[in-house]
């Protein structure tokens, strides 16, 4: 897993360094910065894997722009043609500093400086002083990746990053209405192809005791369903304008007569939806290892986002597959689902200092928190109350 992040000239991030869990919540105003940071992520990931162009970052659920726009441009900034991100291992890390100048911008952004590492030990590099310079576009390290033996710390922090990607799905997508367009395994970064995935992941559970259990935790939320499959389109009673694949997501109403009482996606509520994709984000193995899920309470009920949470913090942290988190929120009630106890479960708040700089500080339990919480302090009410930060200065 990642253990640190470090960012430097990136839209508001002027400089953070974030120590990271398996799952870690971000908490903030908007425009913080909060998306920022999990796109810089993004950023890296293209980096690792050889390129980074929009055709690398939209795959990855980031935002193309020109470098004006990526570029730290804050008054009274260090003014540096680089942005530069840098992730860290247990013993490896990989930082690359990128260029794309401002009046002249290339498709493809260029490698300034690069380094791979293990331990001490620099298995790639490159620098703008280099003799003998490497093509300015390629990335050196996915080019060097081929010679490392698998199961190397290295190569499994470059693989980590490679397949990293940022979901934000939304209700039509996820309803099967509107076209994926940003398809991955196992769902689109947009939550299309959740029916196919819903069927996958309960092929798998008949074989798979532990995945079983933590779905029936997160099947339980969706408390009105008999029961929850997929099937062809043309078994449910559906308009042909209302679905774009072949299969679809499958409910029974336990409240509604046995003759009326089955629903497609397209009808179901949109919560139900959002669990079956968080159930397939946690559980399904084709899923990346390292992923971010943007604004992880999307039309969910603030005690059912609560409980959702804690079904997948219990889900990452007893799973013998690693897999890693970041979750966006603006819910507070989110928080009240997060056993903070944990050290692999951390709470980030993000705010802006009154020069626009983004300030990503972790919320540790401390016995001024503890003393709040036996005075009847939640994390949510100290939230929203202004004891953590990241709330609007409204």
């Amino acid at each position: 897993m990642l253990t640190k992040i470090i960012i430097e000239s990136f839209k508001s991030l002027e400089r953070v360094e974030v120590e990271l869990g398996l799952v870690n919540v971000f908490v903030g105003a908007n425009g913080s910065g909060k998306s920022n940071l999990l796109e810089a992520i993004g950023v890296l990931s293209a980096a690792a894997s050889g390129r980074v162009d929009d055709e690398a970052l939209m795959r990855r659920g980031v935002r193309p722009g020109l470098p004006q726009l990526y570029k730290c441009a804050l008054k009274g900034a260090h003014r540096t043609p680089h942005i530069v991100f840098e992730a860290q291992n247990e013993q490896a890390s990989y930082k690359v500093g990128l260029f794309n100048p401002l009046d002249d911008p290339k498709p493809a952004w260029r490698y300034h400086t690069e380094s791979w590492k293990l331990g001490d030990e620099e298995l790639a590099g490159r620098s703008h002083r280099m003799r003998t310079k490497p093509n300015p576009e390629a990335g050196y390290a996915a080019l060097k990746a081929v010679d490392r033996p698998e199961g190397d710390l290295a190569l499994a922090l470059l693989d980590l990053l490679r397949n990293y990607a940022i979901f934000e799905p939304n209700t039509p997508t996820l309803r099967g209405i509107s076209q994926e367009l940003q398809p991955r395994e196992p769902v689109g970064l947009s939550g299309g192809g959740l029916a196919q995935a819903v069927l996958a992941l309960l092929r798998v559970i008949r074989e798979d005791e532990f995945k079983a259990e933590h779905y029936r935790d997160f099947r339980a939320l969706i408390d009105w369903a008999k029961s929850v499959g997929s099937c062809p389109a043309h078994k449910l009673p559906l308009s042909p304008s209302a679905a774009t694949s072949k299969q679809v997501v499958r409910f029974v109403d336990r409240f509604m007569t046995e003759a009326r009482n089955t629903l497609s996606g397209a009808d179901a509520s949109e919560g139900a939806l959002y669990i079956l994709f968080a159930a397939v984000m946690t559980l399904d193995d084709r899923a990346p290892k390292l992923l971010s899920i943007d604004n992880a309470d999307h039309g969910l009920n603030p005690r059912l986002a609560r409980e959702l949470v804690r079904q997948i913090c219990a889900a990452v942290i007893e799973s013998k597959t690693p897999r890693q988190m970041l979750l966006t929120t603006h819910n507070p009630q989110v928080l009240d689902g997060l056993p903070l106890q944990d050290d692999k479960v951390r709470l980030f708040t993000v705010s802006r200092t009154n020069t626009g700089r983004t300030v990503v500080r972790r919320v540790e339990v401390n016995e001024k928190l503890l003393s709040m919480a036996k005075e009847g302090w939640t994390l949510s009410r100290l939230w929203v109350m202004g004891h953590l930060g990241g709330v609007p200065n409204v």
